[in-house]
């Protein structure tokens, strides 16, 4: 279906306006796949907190004009579907690759984080970032394992001079 300039207009400002925030654009060929695969890869989109349009690409190089992701506009070309990681930088990596598993038509061609543009196989290094909760536990044990060692050396000490012993009695005493 042809657009008219205002809807143009519109899903270039709609898609700059998530460009300007998105972490991550993964850009990948979708010909060949089938209503389906492309429902089910929406819903798992919205669930991830992945902005997924199919647009023009013309229309996607207008769009992200002026923002971190220009630097794909020369290596859009063919039938694109672009993932936008709205919140955090590997959801669109991840969507992308779990979909490209089950579906061979589902091929990704471009990958963009932080102006930098990478080439496909960056997918793989993209969908393994830890999501925002496993880097905060990462840093909660990082932060922990000194205090950690601290009390295991205590104890060590504490056990080796008999006052672990003393210790446990003491309780039972009183």
């Amino acid at each position: 279906m042809a657009l008219n300039l205002s809807q143009k207009q519109e899903v270039v400002a709609e898609l700059a306006e998530v460009a300007a925030k998105a972490h991550s654009l993964v850009a990948a060929e979708y010909a060949g796949t089938t209503v389906s695969q492309m429902t089910a890869m929406r819903k798992k989109a919205r669930e991830s907190g992945v902005f997924l349009k199919v647009v023009k690409n013309t229309l996607a190089a207008r769009a992200v004009a002026g923002t971190e992701f220009e630097v794909v506009a020369d290596a859009l070309t063919g039938p694109l579907l672009y993932a936008f990681s709205t919140e955090e930088p590997g959801a669109a990596g991840r969507l992308i690759k779990e979909f490209a598993k089950t579906n061979d038509k589902l091929q990704p061609k471009v990958v963009s984080i932080e102006g930098k543009l990478f080439d496909a196989k960056h997918v793989d290094v993209l969908a393994s970032l830890p999501t925002r909760e496993e880097a905060l536990a990462m840093l909660a044990r990082v932060l922990a394992e000194p205090v950690t060692m601290f009390a295991r050396a205590i104890k060590a000490v504490a056990d080796k001079q008999g006052g672990g012993e003393v210790a446990a009695e003491a309780p039972a005493e009183a």
